[in-house]
């Protein structure tokens, strides 16, 4: 489950903001026909923390559906109380997870023993396979490596992290302390070579949404060994995959994919989508990317 190339699939808005269930389900289906290895739902990209219960559950469930168990579906877990967590967690095992992506507490910081109990409760609460989100930039929690090995040691369904400190020096941490015990997921667009030298099987790719097949293809040829080639297209695609680790990256990569002809670009407040120099910015850099397009590509 944790190897390739797993969107963190953006969760698409009607004129009225509600869920828009079907263009969800095509997008899910689009991303796995060029060939990326699953779908990660609900999480920071998906806009998870603006949806309620009954909406994050129609989006698993859809996901499911549409890819009808030919890629994993991971369901991602955050909530502000731990007792909403876990019953989410378990929400997500009865519309057909395949495995969870485990947030830590939205809101509130706490020390180590609350957050563990935190991560405890969600990784005890179901038998999927579940994968740990480490983003210290975005929620102020950072999980060092003894800290994981802490949780792995006593949880056997923690089996990867997503690694989101924006320290490359974190993956080549936890590959030497924890050995083969989980996998490591770049987290990170615009570090994804740094984390395959690292030790990372798989990339939690926003940008994908846009570009599956460049995603696709740049992971093969990282992990295959392909240097020149790598770093090529990895050249070409930095500019592009440096907006996801922008503070709008939600509104810069539904942009691109708006402007891809994959959806729209509405978000829920309090997002609001760009205008102005941050829009014109935005369709500069990927005019200038599909003006240098590698050949070979397709279009849509």
């Amino acid at each position: 489950m944790w190897r390739g190339v797993l969107p963190a699939v953006t969760t698409p808005f009607g004129s009225d903001l509600s869920v828009d269930l079907d263009a969800f389900a095509r997008h899910c289906r689009w991303l796995t026909d060029r060939g990326c290895s699953g779908v990660i739902v609900l999480g920071s990209l998906g806009e998870g923390g603006v949806l309620d219960p009954s909406e994050k559950g129609a989006v698993v469930e859809t996901a499911v559906r549409a890819l009808d168990g030919r890629r994993p579906v991971i369901a991602a877990v955050a909530a502000l109380r731990t007792s909403d967590a876990v019953a989410f967690a378990r929400r997500a095992v009865v519309a057909g997870a395949s495995g969870l992506l485990v947030l830590p507490p939205y809101v509130y910081r706490g020390d180590w023993r609350e957050t563990r109990e935190h991560f405890s409760a969600v990784l005890r609460s179901t038998n999927l396979p579940c994968m740990l989100y480490n983003n210290p930039v975005a929620y102020g929690t950072d999980v060092l490596p003894n800290q994981l090995l802490d949780l792995a040691s006593e949880h056997p369904t923690l089996r990867a992290v997503k690694e989101s400190s924006m320290d490359v020096r974190r993956f080549t941490a936890i590959r030497a302390l924890l050995g083969e015990r989980v996998d490591i997921a770049v987290g990170v667009d615009d570090e994804i070579l740094e984390g395959i030298d690292g030790g990372a099987t798989s990339w939690v790719a926003g940008l994908a949404n846009a570009f599956p097949a460049e995603s696709v293809e740049l992971f093969r040829r990282a992990t295959d060994g392909h240097r020149a080639p790598a770093l090529e297209l990895y050249r070409w695609f930095l500019p592009l995959l440096r907006m996801d680790s922008s503070p709008k990256f939600v509104q810069l990569i539904k942009l691109l994919q708006a402007e891809m002809g994959l959806g729209n670009a509405r978000v829920r407040p309090p997002r609001l989508e760009l205008e102005g120099d941050e829009r014109a910015h935005a369709l500069e850099s990927l005019r200038s990317a599909l003006g240098t397009r590698p050949i070979g590509f397709p279009s849509m």
